[in-house]
């Protein structure tokens, strides 16, 4: 059970309510108290810490070639304002996933629609077209400019279609990949992430294809589970040849077929850099991805566009996104909520789709922008859930309901957000750990309840714990570091010099014999070790054994062996006085080995 909170602990109240009166509105504080019985009539939510499921990777939006034009012939700073409310994780929502587009989707600019290897029907096996001159006069210069508010971004890649001369349509419209031009299309996907690494935007995760069931006249192809689970094979060894970590998700559809990634899985499952399912809104339910999760899979939910829906837009929105994306979506194991373009036009627009109500998280118009309900339904989160947080046991109600999900931050804060979904106004009493809080929403109001609490441990919560050995004179080295340079800075050092925003990286995916050693500089007793990977969440070791030695050339027999299940990583040690520590990679991952913080400690209970 956990334990009860000390004294009256305050809870931050933050809301936002159909009528708009309220947006992301600190509206006042309530506290916990003991014994305090709950309001007649009040609907109890209790949350539970010790019921852990999924690691947060964080939300954002696409960065369209629409919206990224649209942001980049904003006046300078105006802009620089945008910028701050949409990814500055003090000033604004922190918003810190953004999905790319390989090339054209629907939402381009302007006419013509492109690949990044455009020769007409002419093969072009070689690649020698290939180019992101496009993507460098707008997408890349506003994606540089999020980054630069938000280090912590990070960047998915999709395809709407291969090059045309790639496939059996001759089109960037409908038609499906050749089979012959596998491993162009491979090389293609290498060369964005490389190209767009060179340009300060590094992609850790892609999907073989946006929507594969979904062929329509704009840029789109069609791709069944089998071929997608081919081509898998095929990128996965040009990704390892090209020493590149990124991770790939199947599918990239609609809720309503999650036999499509099953099927994938259980060709190309096995395959680690093959981490799970993305998943769209159009059509289906959240619960579908219970099954992916069941699989022993992630969940990524990637694309879901706002609507206009005339006078009741701001709270159709609010409901509907909140209800079935950052509530019922994540209560079923997604990691991440995307929504479609970041900005948009009055007109819903720039668009060469037939697409005229769709909405930005942002409307910019006239030199200026307007917030919509997208970016307070993501706000009411993304403000709050910090990239590492886990997912932790909740009470709610179903469709119409009270409905609600909650959160323990890395620093062991808890998040609880809840949707008043019912036709007037509730109360409600929040309880954890015995002591409990009330509240009155009004119908229709989104309200985010934080408050400080003590890391749980497990997936994703703490850092060990206790006071850990002063690491003042310790020398550090490695097996690797990153040659990308975007990460060169990613040295040895990084993992032990109090800041968890620096960290080590292999620069490569996990492979064992990959290792980490640590020279105490004199004999040290100690009996923990920690491992943090920090904002690089994902990049635990997938297996470790961990040795310790007088003599650098001479290790024995491990202290400790084990397996990673998420970040921070803490393995207990039988009591040892030695000079030299050396962790060495047993595992197997597409993601790099990266330390943000380690740490020793001379008691395994503290």
């Amino acid at each position: 059970m956990p334990a009860a909170h000390a004294g009256a602990v305050p809870v931050q109240v933050w809301s936002t309510t159909p009528d708009g009166s309220d947006k992301l509105t600190r509206i006042g504080d309530a506290s916990f108290a003991a014994g305090t019985a709950p309001a007649a009539g009040a609907l109890g939510i209790a949350v539970d810490a010790t019921s852990r499921f999924q690691q947060v990777q964080g939300f954002g939006a696409a960065m369209t070639e629409s919206s990224a034009h649209l942001i980049a012939t904003l006046p300078a700073a105006v802009r620089t304002q945008l910028m701050t409310d949409l990814f500055d994780p003090n000033a604004g929502i922190g918003l810190s996933y953004l999905r790319q587009p390989i090339g054209s989707s629907d939402f381009a600019a302007s006419a013509p629609f492109y690949s990044l290897d455009d020769n007409g029907t002419t093969a072009d096996p070689g690649l020698s077209h290939f180019s992101v001159d496009r993507d460098s006069r707008e997408i890349l210069p506003m994606l540089r400019q999020a980054i630069s508010v938000n280090r912590d971004i990070r960047v998915m890649g999709t395809p709407w279609s291969p090059p045309a001369w790639m496939k059996d349509s001759g089109s960037l419209s409908g038609g499906s990949l050749r089979p012959e031009y596998q491993d162009a299309y491979a090389d293609y996907f290498v060369k964005f992430i490389q190209a767009y690494g060179q340009a300060g935007v590094t992609v850790t995760d892609v999907s073989p294809q946006n929507e594969p069931l979904f062929t329509t006249s704009y840029p789109s192809a069609s791709m069944s589970p089998d071929q997608e689970a081919s081509f898998i094979r095929v990128l996965d060894q040009h990704l390892t040849r090209a020493g590149l970590p990124t991770n790939i998700l199947a599918y990239d559809h609609n809720w309503d077929r999650p036999d499509y990634p099953l099927n994938v899985f259980s060709q190309v499952g096995s395959i680690p850099r093959v981490i799970g399912a993305a998943f769209h809104c159009y059509a289906g339910d959240p619960e579908a991805q219970n099954q992916v999760i069941q699989a022993g899979k992630r969940v990524f939910f990637t694309e879901c566009s706002g609507i206009d829906t005339g006078p009741t837009t701001f709270a159709d929105t609010l409901k509907w996104q909140t209800e079935h994306l950052m509530i019922r979506a994540m209560r079923a194991g997604a990691e991440t909520v995307m929504l479609w373009n970041l900005a948009l036009d009055p007109n819903g627009g720039p668009t060469q789709s037939t697409c005229t109500n769709c909405r930005g998280v942002v409307t910019v118009s006239g030199g200026g922008y307007t917030r919509n309900a997208e970016y307070y339904v993501l706000g009411q989160v993304s403000r709050f859930v910090k990239r590492g947080a886990v997912r932790i046991g909740s009470t709610s109600g179903g469709p119409g309901a009270m409905q609600n999900v909650a959160f323990e931050n890395p620093d062991g804060s808890r998040v609880l957000v809840v949707l008043n979904a019912t036709s007037g106004a509730q109360q409600i009493a929040v309880n954890e750990g015995g002591e409990s809080f009330g509240y009155t929403m009004p119908t229709g109001a989104v309200d985010t309840f934080v408050w400080p609490g003590t890391p749980t441990g497990g997936t994703g919560g703490g850092s060990g714990g206790g006071t850990a050995l002063d690491r003042s004179g310790w020398t550090v080295s490695g097996s690797s570091s990153p040659s990308d340079p975007c990460c060169q800075g990613d040295v040895p050092s990084h993992a032990i010099d109090g800041n968890a925003s620096t960290r080590w990286s292999t620069g490569t995916g996990q492979q064992p014999g990959q290792w980490f050693q640590v020279d105490l500089g004199k004999a040290t007793t100690f009996a923990k070790l920690t491992l943090d990977s920090g904002a690089s969440s994902g990049d635990y070791p997938r297996g470790y054994a961990v040795y310790a030695s007088n003599d650098p050339s001479s290790w024995g027999t491990a202290l400790a062996t084990g397996t990673g299940t998420g970040s921070p990583v803490t393995v207990p040690l039988p009591t040892t006085t030695a000079r030299y520590v050396r962790i060495v990679q047993t595992g197997q991952a597409g993601n790099w080995w990266s330390i943000h913080e380690l740490n020793l400690y001379a008691n395994a209970a503290c």
